[in-house]
């Protein structure tokens, strides 16, 4: 294969804006990603990215952004979600997994009842190859927004993740560290809506952080090594599936979850090898005794 094949992807406006996006949502989903592992939270991004949807449908409907009607339907999720869980014995997995699904239900419901020629793929599973100029700017702005925030409330977070008790011992507010990262969570989603979509954002949202968790220990490191994994990934796959003639976010999705599995096997094999370690170690302790 020759360098101008190997450059080819790089030369039409549609695949430079897809690369373009991918290197803005990256930053973002994976420092996000790396709470949401840490705070038990995966679910949390499944649900908020299907709530949108009826946000979405009812600002079509009104004439309003879509950017607008899936921020305010996101947030309106997760205050849903933290109000039921805080105020009845249901735990917090099972009001999210109600809330989200109603919703979508919704979602669909609302859809399916007006007459229109509009169709929801591009908002279910993205558009990558379709991304224009003011997708780039909304995207990038929230992406600046939200990644600039969660860098430098990196450290309270971590200790509101952690212990919520004593955060809020050591005078952070703890009600605004809680919404304004679920409220980031609402905005990096927005911001991945006209890229990867609602179904697949999720994938962004977790698998990066599970990554990190799995080949690092401190959480400074986890949170590069998720962003190198998250922008990785989404180049991988933009450039590969130009050549495969297959959907672009899926493509994403797929190498992420090869890299997962590739870090699970090394967090097997290094676990394996310090148990076999131990023994010997041990043994060599009792001798010397």
């Amino acid at each position: 294969m020759t360098l101008e094949t190997l450059l080819l992807p790089f030369e039409f406006p549609f695949m430079q804006n897809a690369f373009w996006i991918a290197l803005m949502v990256a930053p973002p989903t994976a420092l996000l990603s790396c709470f949401l592992v840490l705070k038990g939270w995966a679910l949390m991004g499944d649900a908020v990215s299907h709530a949108t949807l009826p946000g979405i449908v009812l600002a079509w409907i009104l004439g309003l952004p879509l950017l607008v009607g899936a921020f305010a339907a996101g947030m309106t999720c997760a205050l849903a979600t933290g109000y039921l869980s805080h105020n009845s014995r249901v735990k917090q997995d099972t009001v999210m997994g109600v809330v989200f699904s109603g919703m979508f239900g919704l979602g669909i419901v609302m859809y399916t009842s007006i007459h229109t020629n509009e169709h929801l793929d591009h908002v279910l599973f993205g558009n990558m190859l379709g991304v224009g100029a003011q997708d780039l700017w909304t995207s990038g702005l929230i992406a600046l927004l939200v990644s600039g925030l969660l860098i430098v409330k990196w450290k309270d977070l971590l200790l509101h993740a952690f212990d919520p008790a004593q955060a809020q011992a050591c005078g952070l507010n703890t009600r605004l560290l809680h919404y304004g990262l679920l409220a980031a969570l609402s905005l990096t989603i927005v911001a991945t809506l006209s890229s990867v979509g609602l179904i697949l954002a999720v994938a962004l949202l977790v698998t990066p952080g599970a990554i990190a968790f799995l080949t690092v220990r401190s959480f400074g490191q986890m949170l590069f090594v998720s962003v190198g994994v998250c922008t990785f990934a989404m180049l991988a796959g933009t450039y590969a599936s130009f050549y495969l003639d297959s959907a672009t976010a899926p493509t994403i999705v797929l190498i992420l979850t090869g890299v997962f599995v590739l870090a699970f096997i090394y967090r097997l094999r290094a676990t394996h090898q310090s148990s076999r370690r131990r023994p010997n170690n041990e043994a060599t302790s009792t001798t010397s005794k």
